[in-house]
């Protein structure tokens, strides 16, 4: 008997260019907005500071991680290199995981302490497929497929 399900990588070969660029967007968007406001919250409020002394955490480190996220989301959200753009998901992707384990490491085991960075990592996760897919679009690049005129 043949199964009538689809393997989910024939499933997202399904979505046209220009739903997977607006998917794509969409998910990058609110990844980055997050990824702002967490580095914002950590530049700015007392209480972000607060946590990161929590977890063990010197306060240079809040700092620099701050504007490498800042600097992070410049480059999802610019036309800059693919492989730039890969190294800024792969530090978001190190971000993200060690934000879980510092918080399992020193005993915040509730969803809603770790939940939040649990979270973010479906987003970063989401934006990070979805610009791969884009990237693999056979004669479409990102910029192309988001309307941007390729300089050369």
């Amino acid at each position: 008997m043949q199964s009538t399900l689809q393997p989910p990588a024939a499933i997202t070969a399904t979505i046209s260019p220009k739903a997977g660029t607006i998917v794509f967007w969409t998910v990058t968007g609110l990844f980055c907005l997050q990824m702002s406001f967490t580095a914002y919250a950590q530049l700015r409020l007392p209480e972000v500071a607060g946590a990161f002394t929590h977890l063990g955490f010197p306060a240079y480190f809040r700092l620099e991680l701050s504007w490498a996220k800042f600097l992070g989301v410049l480059l999802l959200l610019a036309p800059a290199p693919s492989r730039l753009k890969e190294w800024a998901y792969a530090g978001f992707a190190i971000n993200l995981v060690s934000a879980v384990i510092a918080h399992l490491a020193v005993g915040d085991h509730r969803p809603e302490q770790w939940g939040p960075a649990a979270a973010t990592g479906l987003l970063w996760g989401l934006s990070y497929f979805f610009w791969r897919r884009l990237q693999e679009a056979p004669g479409l690049s990102l910029a192309q497929a988001a309307g941007y005129r390729e300089r050369r």
